[in-house]
């Protein structure tokens, strides 16, 4: 039986006043699956706001590795996702390309005792993990420089994973030499050593864009996200994570003109007026699109009827040393 929208959605809270369920929505989410959401945020925040939920199951509007990263903080709780879509800048890294990346800064003279790792949080299960094993913590795109600077202070190497972008834009920022792992030579002259792995989605934003804003709109504000290339970081106004973001924009004067460089999404959300979308083509995260209404309906009815889909699990070993790597950085 085909529903319309709003049925979806007046079926959605029936399911939702019966059931021991918090549905979460990442910022990323089409609007109506977003709109359905009782705990919504960006990737941490989702993650830190369900450890405090006392559900039975979460169900997880986003991509897997955020699925994941609520199982390994609470692995009591039972979660799952209307669709286990895979983030693409998380896939360019595994625990085997962890390992070569590694190697590759052990053939460039630096000892494997001197690398501490930091991954982003945008990375799987299997890749914490090493981090943890290896002394390192996780990051987030809003406090990946005090991550950073706390690890110098070790007088190590930061090998940093996956996003190449956010590693060299937080070096750029402290001043420090960065390299990419494949791409430069000398890598033992860098600070921070970086995989060669990026966002799809903001690799579409350019110069061009933000010239072509500039020269239309005199006195417009340029803000974006640091997992942009970081020519475009360079000549933006302001640089943030997704929260940064919605609190630097919407705090900006009504008139105040401002293009964003982030997912389409969440930008079509931030303010009704004087917001632009930096971008010539529709900036949005196809497997973040890819959890529908019907989606959420059906994993809701599932838990209804027993028989959940698509659960999340994560052994324990990995779980473990994931959830280190996680909680040295929730201790600082």
């Amino acid at each position: 039986m085909h529903y319309t929208t709003e049925e979806l959605k007046e079926k959605i809270k029936e399911l939702k006043s019966r059931l021991s369920v918090t549905v979460v929505a990442h910022f990323y989410q089409r609007d109506e699956v977003f709109e359905m959401g009782d705990i919504t945020g960006d990737s941490l925040e989702l993650a830190k706001k369900t450890m405090e939920d006392d559900a039975e199951f979460v169900v997880f509007c986003g991509v897997g590795f955020m699925g994941q990263s609520v199982k390994i903080l609470s692995p009591e709780k039972r979660v799952v996702m209307p669709k286990v879509a895979c983030c693409a800048m998380a896939r360019m890294i595994d625990s085997l390309y962890f390992d070569e990346s590694v190697a590759a800064m052990e053939k460039a003279g630096i000892p494997k005792e001197n690398i501490l790792p930091i991954t982003y949080i945008n990375s799987n299960a299997d890749v914490k993990a090493k981090v943890g094993q290896m002394g390192g913590m996780v990051c987030t795109s809003s406090n990946a420089k005090m991550i950073i600077e706390k690890a110098l202070k070790e007088g190590k190497k930061i090998l940093f994973v996956p996003d190449r972008c956010l590693g060299q834009n937080v070096a750029r920022m402290m001043g420090l030499k960065s390299a990419v792992i494949g791409q430069d030579e000398n890598l033992a002259d860098a600070d921070i050593l970086c995989y060669d792995g990026f966002c799809s989605v903001h690799q579409l934003f350019s110069v061009e864009d933000i010239a072509f804003y500039r020269r239309k709109y005199p006195g417009i504000k340029i803000a974006v996200h640091p997992e942009c290339d970081p020519a475009i970081c360079e000549q933006a106004d302001f640089v943030g994570s997704t929260s940064q973001l919605i609190r630097y924009i919407t705090e900006l004067p009504e008139d105040q003109k401002v293009a964003v460089g982030t997912e389409f999404n969440l930008v079509n959300r931030l303010r009704p007026k004087n917001t632009y979308v930096l971008s010539s083509t529709k900036p949005e995260c196809p497997t973040m699109n890819e959890t529908t209404l019907e989606d959420l309906y059906l994993t809701l009815k599932s838990i209804e009827d027993g028989e959940p889909i698509n659960e999340i699990f994560v052994d324990e070993e990995t779980r473990k040393w994931a959830k280190v790597a996680l909680d040295r950085m929730l201790a600082l």
